[in-house]
């Protein structure tokens, strides 16, 4: 582990019987995921990288188990309720790495647990500190790389998961324009910080590079298909992302109910459009007429812009929920390194971040260097409705606005650091039903297919995600779900496919959406009088919290 001091923790929460564990559980998580740190807003770990030699981790997994223990001491057990549920999310804050590191056993398995970790995009993205103290973490990282690389090459198994070698190389392909990319920002803000990137540049690249030599001539050819976590540390991992222990039999068969009823609702809609046509055929010709009508490659990330003014008007006109202002989000194409993994995204302000609210929405352009085929097929999956969904699912009243609200009602540090993807990823997703509901598209249709649609893909990634890690699925039985269920050409559902072996929890969309419509179905009426604003307002007051735990805080307990 580094032998720099941990950096202080910010001033949020009562000083009482849990402080003092929660802060030394906050600082034992970000020294292994410090950049999990510097997403929050906490810069004192700034260009810092985990030291994944088997010494520090063997050293992080006692500690971890003492943590644990101690968290589920009998000093502990006179908490008041809100600081006991406090003390549950640190246990899932350290259960989570821990199961990372001894059950998935992702450091001897994934390379992507390396190359991942190297991003240099916090210390462009925003202002918080002066140009200098940014530049100098950007180079601290870089200085880092060839440590870190050369950890994973001595880690790593002698066979690795054929999806994991392909992505880690796609990944790691894309970092020598990442670093290309700050050096061009550096020089920017000053000749001296340019050249401060740039002298730190060739041995992280020569380290990219000998990794990418490894696992395209050795790991490739060598790769298995053995990726799955199985049923036992399936259970898990619901447990320790989401503090749920419903069974995943069960998980399983609320996606299929989701995926009919979400079926049927197509139906009917492309039925609508193209009477006397065949289901199949109609459902073809509905989506064909959506992907027709797209931006051009240029237009993309423009249009993206105003679909997200277009939101926020809608959002203020239905006062579905609270907008907390300011609210500032921009618009810009996904850096490079990592367009290989992702459509669009959002980068919002964390929690701690000092300097302002904005959010930064991403989207993945047309690649230059692809076929005029391929290209035309990316912009048809970025049609004008299914953009706007995205827009609705990533900034308002999705991502974004989730996030200003976590900045402004995160009451402890336990409650401040904790994120639930399930939570967060369904709030989103719900968002986007929630605006067709609330009349998004009116006197149209296209903006309820392209929100069915995507609503199928997160169920199919729900099925995907337990048939690939405890049912023994293929990858091209998956694929096929993909292009059944969710109608996607043979590219993309490839793509959802993959994705699903390294990144189970994408159930998280769906899991999370359910369990808000849920909890909206049992208790807007009686608790809260019937007033969407007021329950989704309550909602995003407590944070971002494990789903399991939803119906024991919406109900009080």
């Amino acid at each position: 582990m580094s032998t720099r001091p941990a950096p202080s923790l910010p001033e949020v929460g009562p000083r009482d019987a849990l402080r003092p564990l929660e802060e030394e559980v906050l600082r034992h998580v970000f020294e292994l995921s410090p950049g999990y740190a510097v997403f929050l807003g906490i810069h004192g770990y700034d260009g810092r990288l985990p030291d994944l030699t088997p010494p520090a981790t063997d050293a992080w997994v006692a500690r971890a188990r003492s943590l644990l223990e101690r968290l589920r001491g009998p000093e502990l057990a006179s908490l008041a309720p809100d600081r006991a549920f406090d003390r549950q999310l640190l246990e899932l804050l350290v259960e989570s790495p821990l199961f990372d590191l001894t059950e998935s056993r992702d450091l001897e398995r994934n390379p992507m647990s390396y190359v991942g970790a190297v991003s240099l995009t916090p210390y462009m993205v925003r202002a918080y500190a002066p140009a200098p103290a940014r530049v100098a973490a950007m180079r601290r990282v870089l200085e880092g790389v060839p440590w870190l690389l050369e950890t994973g090459r001595r880690r790593l198994d002698e066979r690795l998961p054929d999806p994991f070698v392909r992505l880690s190389i796609a990944i790691a392909s894309g970092l020598r324009a990442h670093f290309e990319e700050a050096e061009q920002y550096a020089r920017a803000a000053g000749a001296d910080l340019g050249e401060e990137v740039a002298a730190a540049r060739p041995h992280a690249e020569k380290a990219v590079d000998e990794l990418l030599e490894r696992l395209k001539g050795d790991y490739l050819p060598h790769a298995t298909p053995d990726f799955a976590l199985g049923p036992e540390r399936y259970q898990r991992l619901l447990w320790v992302r989401e503090g749920s222990r419903t069974p995943v039999a069960d998980v399983l068969a609320q996606g299929r109910a989701d995926l009919e009823r979400n079926q049927r609702r197509l139906a009917e809609l492309a039925s609508r459009r193209h009477p006397g046509l065949p289901p199949s055929e109609a459902v073809a010709a509905a989506f064909g007429a959506l992907y027709r009508e797209h931006p051009t490659a240029e237009r993309l990330v423009p249009r993206a812009a105003e679909f997200v003014e277009e939101a926020r008007r809608f959002l203020t006109e239905k006062d579905l929920v609270s907008l907390p202002e300011p609210a500032v989000c921009r618009v810009e194409e996904t850096p490079v390194y990592g367009r290989a993994l992702s459509t669009a995204s959002m980068n919002p302000p964390g929690p701690f971040d000092l300097v302002g609210d904005e959010g930064i929405y991403y989207v993945t352009p047309v690649d230059a260097s692809w076929p005029a085929e391929r290209q035309e097929e990316w912009l048809r999956s970025l049609n004008d409705a299914m953009l706007r969904n995205i827009t609705v699912h990533e900034v308002y009243p999705g991502h974004y606005l989730q996030f200003l609200h976590f900045r402004r009602t995160a009451s402890t540090l336990a409650r401040s650091t904790f994120l639930s993807a399930s939570f967060s990823e369904g709030w989103a997703h719900y968002c986007e039903q929630l605006a067709i509901e609330a009349g998004l598209g009116a006197g149209g249709d296209a903006a309820e297919l392209a929100q069915v649609h995507d609503a199928l893909l997160r169920d199919c990634r729900l099925i995907a995600s337990v048939g690939l890690h405890t049912k023994g699925w293929t990858l091209e039985q998956a694929t096929q779900l993909f292009e059944r269920e969710a109608h996607f050409e043979r590219l993309p559902a490839e793509r959802e496919a993959i994705r699903g072996t390294f990144n189970p929890e994408y159930f998280c969309y769906t899991l999370g959406k359910l369990a808000i419509l849920d909890a909206r179905r049992k208790l807007l009426a009686t608790r809260f009088g019937g007033s969407l604003k007021r329950f989704h307002d309550t909602l995003l007051g407590f944070g971002c919290p494990p789903v399991g735990a939803l119906d024991g805080l919406l109900n009080g307990a």
